[in-house]
Formats: C-alpha cells, sequence, structure tokens
C-alpha cells in the first residue's frame, strides 16, 4: 500500500462518470451494504486490495463458529503492511471499535468473543488429543470452578454417560492434576455454613447432594436386572416426581417459590436410585415407569424441577437424545458461550463412542443432519475439523 488513509466513503468516484454516481465495487447491493458493518475502503487502490479489507472486517464482524484461516492467510501480506494511519482508519471505519476521546477502543464484549473464536479450533484439537481420563477431569473442573448450576450439566454428563472403571480413571486423574477430590470441589468450604437468606441455597443444596451421589458411585455393569425391585423403584420415582409437579404447581399458584416448599419431596430415594442403580437396572425402572405411568412417553418428559434431575434423568434413560439436545443448543444462532462449548465437548467425547447413534439422533428430532448444520455455522479449521470427526464416527 502507499500509505494513504482510508477514507469513510463506500465506494470510489468515476471521474467519467456523472458526479454523484458511485461504482459498487464490492460487487454487493447497496441493501446489503445496509445490513454490513461499515467497511472502509481505500481510495485509489486496487479492487483485491480493497477485498483485503473486507476479509479483515467480516473476521472481525463475528458470525459462526470459528474463523476463516484461508482467507485470513490471503490478506497478511497486505494486513502486516498497514501503517499507523491505515490502522487507524479501518478502526474508525469499523462499527465494533468504540470511538472514545482519546482512542478508537474495541468493544470488550467483542474482544472477549474474537478470543473465543481464535481459540476454538485449538480446544477441540487439544481435548481429542488428550487422554479421556484427564479431558475429563479439567471438563468438571472448568464446570464447578464456575460455581453457576447452568454448568453442573457437564459434571452429570460425564458422571452418568462413562463406564465404572473410565469414570474412576477421571476420578484418579483428577487427584493427580488438582490436588484434591471432585467431591471436595462439589462441596468447597465456603459453600458449607447455611445461608438462610439465600433463595437459591436449597436448591443448590440439592444440586451438590446429587452431583456428589452421582461422581461417588461405582455402579454395577452386569446385565442382571430384579424386576420386581425394578418395579417398585418405577413406584417410588413416580411419586417423588408426582409430588415435585404439585410442588411446582402449588408455588405457580401461591406465588411462592418451589425451593420455599421443596421439603416437602423426599428426594433421598430420588438420588440413591438414580446415582447407584446399573445401565440396564435403571433401563427396567425407566421402562416400568413409562408403561404404568405414561403410556408409552419418556420418563424425562414427566420431570420438572431442578435441570440437573432432568439432565441426570435424560443421560441415563436417553443419552443419545440429550447429546442431540445439546448440539442444538450450541448452534442456535444466538447461544451463549457456555451452550456454545457443548459442540467441541460433544464431539469431542462422543466420536468414538456413539456419534453415530447421536448424528441420527440429531436427524430425527430436528429434520436437518448435524453435518449440514455445522457446515451452515462453522468455519475454517474448526469446520473442517468437527466435519472430519463426524465423519469418522459414522464410518467406524
Amino acid at each position: 500500500m502507499d500509505g494513504r488513509t482510508l477514507p469513510t466513503s463506500k465506494s470510489i468516484k468515476n471521474p467519467n462518470a456523472p458526479q454523484g454516481v458511485p461504482i459498487n465495487v464490492s460487487g454487493i447491493s447497496s441493501q446489503q451494504k445496509k445490513e454490513e458493518a461499515v467497511v472502509p475502503v481505500l481510495s485509489g487502490v486496487s479492487t483485491q486490495q480493497m477485498k483485503d479489507v473486507d476479509v479483515v472486517t467480516n473476521v472481525f464482524s463475528i458470525s459462526g463458529l470459528g474463523v476463516d484461516e484461508k482467507a485470513m492467510a490471503l490478506v497478511i501480506p497486505t494486513l502486516v503492511k498497514w501503517n499507523r494511519e491505515e490502522k487507524e482508519s479501518f478502526r474508525k471505519d469499523t462499527k465494533i471499535f468504540d470511538k472514545e476521546l482519546l482512542f478508537e477502543r474495541l468493544n470488550e464484549g467483542h474482544l472477549e468473543q474474537l478470543e473465543y473464536e481464535f481459540l476454538r479450533f485449538m480446544r477441540v484439537v487439544v481435548l481429542w488429543t488428550m487422554h479421556p481420563w484427564e479431558r475429563d477431569a479439567r471438563l468438571i473442573k472448568d464446570a464447578l470452578s464456575r460455581n453457576d448450576p447452568k454448568s453442573y450439566n457437564v459434571v452429570i454428563e460425564i458422571a452418568c454417560t462413562r463406564k465404572s472403571e473410565e469414570f474412576l480413571g477421571v476420578r484418579r486423574a483428577y487427584h493427580s492434576l488438582f490436588g484434591c477430590s471432585i467431591e471436595e470441589d462439589i462441596y468447597p468450604e465456603a459453600t458449607l455454613e447455611k445461608k438462610e437468606e439465600d433463595p437459591g441455597y436449597q436448591a443448590r443444596t440439592f444440586d451438590r447432594k446429587l452431583l456428589l451421589a452421582l461422581v461417588s458411585t461405582y455402579r454395577y455393569e452386569g446385565r442382571m436386572v430384579h424386576e420386581d425391585i425394578a418395579k417398585s423403584e418405577a413406584e417410588t420415582l413416580h411419586t417423588a416426581i408426582k409430588n415435585r409437579n404439585l410442588v411446582e404447581k402449588s408455588a405457580a399458584e401461591t406465588h411462592r417459590t418451589a425451593i420455599e416448599m421443596r421439603n416437602l419431596v423426599e428426594e433421598e430415594e430420588v438420588v440413591r436410585i438414580l446415582s447407584t442403580r446399573s445401565e440396564h437396572h435403571l433401563k427396567s425402572v425407566f421402562k416400568h415407569y413409562s408403561d404404568k405411568f405414561l403410556s408409552g412417553k419418556t420418563i424425562d418428559e414427566d420431570v420438572v424441577g431442578p435441570p440437573s434431575l432432568k439432565q441426570t434423568v435424560q443421560c441415563l434413560s436417553a443419552p443419545q437424545t440429550y447429546f442431540s439436545k445439546v448440539l442444538d443448543a450450541a448452534l442456535k444462532p444466538y447461544a451463549n458461550e457456555n451452550a456454545k462449548e457443548g459442540l467441541v465437548r460433544v464431539i469431542a467425547t462422543r466420536a468414538d463412542v456413539d456419534i453415530g447413534k447421536i448424528t441420527d439422533e440429531y436427524r430425527n428430532e430436528y429434520g436437518v443432519s448435524l453435518a449440514q448444520k455445522i457446515e451452515q455455522i462453522a468455519k475454517g479449521n474448526f469446520k473442517d475439523f468437527l466435519l472430519t470427526m463426524l465423519a469418522r464416527g459414522q464410518s467406524s
């Protein structure tokens, strides 16, 4: 580039054209231009150079997941040659910079999201190459460190969908990596003091009781099932879930929180059944529940209450359905970062397990293939890696 500054106009005037008639140099309609962020244009430079500026601006615009590294690579020779005036003009003419008195400041939320997008490909590669025990231990640690019940699903997901020996390995890895047990991080010392004035305390206490039971168990993995016990426990679950649903309804009608009334519900038996019974035993329990009380519907459709309880039932009764819901939430246009992380987590952890069944369930549930959805949303190396993982899982 010749060092000249970037003008604020969106077009270059043709000296031979009638006064005031611009030449469309971007190849898009004026309506499209109105809908996009302001793209700086270099006066007197080539169309290719202007396209380079377009690419940089599109990277900064953050649409979709990941970044288009191939497009970026094409403009690096131009980008690194920008002088101070050209960079300043770019900042002034790009809407993601806040125009302050002293300098053009990149919007804080936009900066955070840019960092996420540039790191997204690295994160999925690292998770994929880690030993499964370390990977799951780090995922659990990250979820618990947030101290946010909305992240507890990661702990539930791992505890409920790994084999007993696999999860024992995760617990050992957690000890080695962090110098404490998962149980200690679920009940950190600072949370042991009951805070009566906190309306969310009882809900978090129930969440922690359930998490503690799930991560402490070593489930039997044989096929033996005592049908009489399974029928009895189906009755126990139904009574508890019915009571909880009544609590939620009563809370809504009396304008009281369900948390205030939750002591009416017997939770210990629910936690015991969900945390200790084997996969085959629980399948029998859920089948008896569905046949007797739901006329063919699934048990997770009947659960109302804390998300942790519903997520546990989903993971134990229909894991592929649970994972397809996580993926759908991650691929929604306005998903938050917590939801978006589910895309990386599910594909990296299930590619060698049941990703084929998960993609089948996703298509049945949402009417589009998971690969098509990723093709629409993701970009660059991140997209290519995810699609390769899906194809690998389908062929295995």
